[in-house]
């Protein structure tokens, strides 16, 4: 089962516009949202101790809420996408140093960041624009500095959200990890994530949908209680295990970890 967290684009080059409003109401609280928040946050957190980081750089930001999440807590993160629909929505919240462009020509000088961040903004790129996207993310990053993205896995698992929200394509860990190794990103982690549902994904994309055949939707509605609490711990367990430093060999998504040399 899985949702979005952030969109590269509105238009036939990024996210479905209209998938804005759905996050933004429920990004907050909605199972999958915190779930991955818990498990970037554990995946990032040995990486960054000890690291100064006065800048960073959220590419592809959405809605611009886990910037803004990040703001609080004393980040110097710049959100940036290329939607007007999202950056709307990131400042009505106050997140800060909003900018609007496209992460694949990025208006920011070579190292400008100390840490970049990308999550779920390369599958709403179509195939081949990904080359463009990564190499732009390599450069603003500055030398010794740390790189972080999340894109969604497996092409089998595409579902009828994936294409209400314009999702172009999907990654395996080899792919992701050659596509930054070719920019001077030295991986330092790459690990499939969103794991433990990823049966029930596979029988509800891949069995229950094409037998109903209804029209693309979202994904993002609201559960009851038991079922968005049951699920998150699934994904708050995944955390606990990645966080301890073990991968998991398949997911719905994988998480990236990278330096510049």
């Amino acid at each position: 089962m899985e949702a979005p967290e952030c969109g590269a684009a509105a238009g036939p080059h990024g996210m479905n516009p209209a998938e804005f409003a759905n996050i933004f109401r429920w990004e907050r609280e909605f199972w999958w949202y915190r779930g991955q928040r818990a498990i970037l946050l554990r995946v990032l957190e040995p990486f960054l101790a000890g690291r100064r980081v006065a800048r960073a750089l959220e590419a592809g930001c959405g809605t611009g809420y886990f910037s803004h999440l990040l703001q609080q807590q004393g980040w110097p993160i710049v959100p940036l996408d290329i939607s007007a629909d999202g950056l709307k929505y990131a400042r009505a919240m106050g997140a800060g140093r909003t900018v609007q462009g496209d992460v694949s020509r990025l208006p920011f000088a070579d190292g400008t960041f100390d840490v970049v961040l990308s999550l779920d903004v390369l599958p709403h790129l179509e195939r081949g624009a990904e080359a463009p996207a990564a190499s732009e993310l390599a450069r603003v990053l500055a030398p010794g500095g740390l790189m972080a993205v999340r894109a969604a896995a497996l092409d089998i698992l595409r579902s009828r959200h994936s294409e209400f929200a314009f999702e172009k394509q999907r990654f395996t860990r080899a792919r992701l990890v050659d596509l930054f190794t070719q920019w001077g990103i030295r991986v330092c982690r790459a690990t499939y994530a969103n794991s433990l549902l990823l049966p029930v994904a596979f029988a509800k994309f891949r069995l229950w949908e094409p037998l109903r055949n209804q029209p693309p939707a979202t994904g993002i509605a609201p559960l009851p209680a038991w079922l968005d609490g049951l699920l998150f711990q699934a994904l708050a367990a995944e955390s606990r295990w990645l966080g301890a430093g073990r991968d998991f060999p398949l997911g719905q998504s994988l998480i990236l970890i990278g330096e510049k040399a």
